[in-house]
């Protein structure tokens, strides 16, 4: 089964969580003396369940051999996850709807143009960074605290095929 890549907007990815751009900003307005935007609000952290709290780290990706396979989806369920990409690379986001066990028709993958990144909403199914550059910094703001916040599943195959993403486009 081959999952067709879509380009990242804030519509079609609003069922999985938010893109943090300038775009999706809540507010904007000037500040530092008029020297500064402020795109304000862009994406709300929610890290809070079972006394978390929200932590910044880097992940440094490497990209995986071509074709990319999708065997595995991982979820958070005591918060979200942001990823921003810190040198304007393009990266891939896969995502599923949110039942108990991701299911092979309802696995979504988009792209995003380098200056997007995204925040998958707690409990929300993805697959882990899909990086095509080497050496790729992601930012990312998650949860840390008590609790177990992280599931992961196999994908099952459609027809003992392995799953892969229609990429290059």
């Amino acid at each position: 089964m081959k999952l067709k890549v879509e380009p990242l907007t804030p519509d079609a990815f609003a069922p999985f969580g938010e893109v943090i751009s300038t775009a999706t900003a809540r507010d904007e307005y000037k500040i530092n003396l008029g020297t500064t935007t402020r795109f304000h609000d862009i994406s709300r952290v929610d890290a809070g369940d079972a006394g978390g709290a929200p932590i910044i780290s880097i992940f440094r990706g490497t990209p995986r051999p071509m074709p990319i396979e999708i065997k595995m989806m991982e979820r958070h369920p005591l918060g979200s996850q942001a990823f921003v990409p810190m040198a304007c690379q393009k990266f891939l986001i896969v995502v599923a709807d949110g039942t108990d066990i991701p299911q092979p028709e309802n696995l979504r993958a988009f792209i995003s143009d380098g200056s997007q990144g995204v925040t998958y909403g707690k409990n929300v199914w993805h697959h882990p960074l899909l990086v095509l550059e080497p050496n790729s910094d992601f930012l990312i703001v998650d949860r840390s605290g008590p609790g177990n916040n992280l599931n992961e599943i196999d994908l099952p195959g459609v027809d003992g095929t392995v799953i892969t993403l229609d990429w290059p486009v």
